[in-house]
């Protein structure tokens, strides 16, 4: 049996991910390819409840490092327990954020060294790399435009990172640009900042050969 293809959506917020990942899911459901959508942090218990402390600064925030570990313990528990057994079974994996967040968010934007996180993701994930990456690279001003819209439209706020301050995304911006340009060969960007319909007809046009 074929191993399944392993895709992953990164980039910045405001940058489409989850529309272009229901996108994605639509047509593989249409040429009926076998799949499963996750997202980091969460998809098992562990994972749901490292997100929920991540996101909301109600509570005792983290310090970076401990930041760190969240979103590493989350995602060692999905790797283990949905996304390697997925692709065992030949079944692909599109996941909303992995392991180039981390180092774009609390390296690049956080300031932790970023070879040690690489390292650390590494472990986590046990040394699983994406198939391919499909980074929609979104301007700073953009972002901020969609993040504002996106909150009026469903009546809800920032959360806490996303609040951590237009110098700090711009960094994350600045670090998955580093990456991409570090494996070209996985890594697919998009211009982010088009229409909804041509941001997904080059993700398709990379893509389409899977179905």
């Amino acid at each position: 049996m074929a191993r399944g293809v392993f895709i992953t959506f990164e980039g910045g917020e405001g940058a489409g991910k989850s529309t272009q990942i229901s996108r994605l899911c639509a047509e593989f459901d249409k040429y009926k390819v076998k799949y499963i959508s996750v997202r980091e942090p969460g998809g098992t218990a562990l994972g749901e409840e490292a997100r929920r402390l991540l996101k909301d600064f109600s509570l005792d925030p983290p310090v970076d490092q401990a930041e760190l570990m969240l979103f590493l313990a989350a995602r060692a528990q999905l790797v283990e327990k949905i996304i390697k057994p997925a692709l065992e079974k030949g079944i692909h994996v599109i996941s909303d954020r992995f392991s180039d967040s981390t180092i774009a968010y609390q390296g690049y934007g956080r300031g932790i060294d970023v070879n040690l996180i690489a390292t650390m993701n590494n472990l986590a994930c046990g040394n699983l790399k994406p198939d391919y990456t499909i980074l929609l690279n979104i301007p700073q001003e953009v972002s901020l435009l969609r993040m504002r819209k996106r909150e009026a439209a469903t009546n809800t706020n920032a959360d806490r990172i996303e609040l951590a301050g237009s110098d700090f995304h711009q960094r994350v911006r600045d670090g998955f640009n580093k990456l991409a340009q570090a494996e070209p060969d996985r890594f697919i960007v998009v211009d982010a900042a088009q229409s909804v319909d041509n941001v997904w007809s080059d993700v398709w046009t990379h893509l389409k050969h899977l179905v």
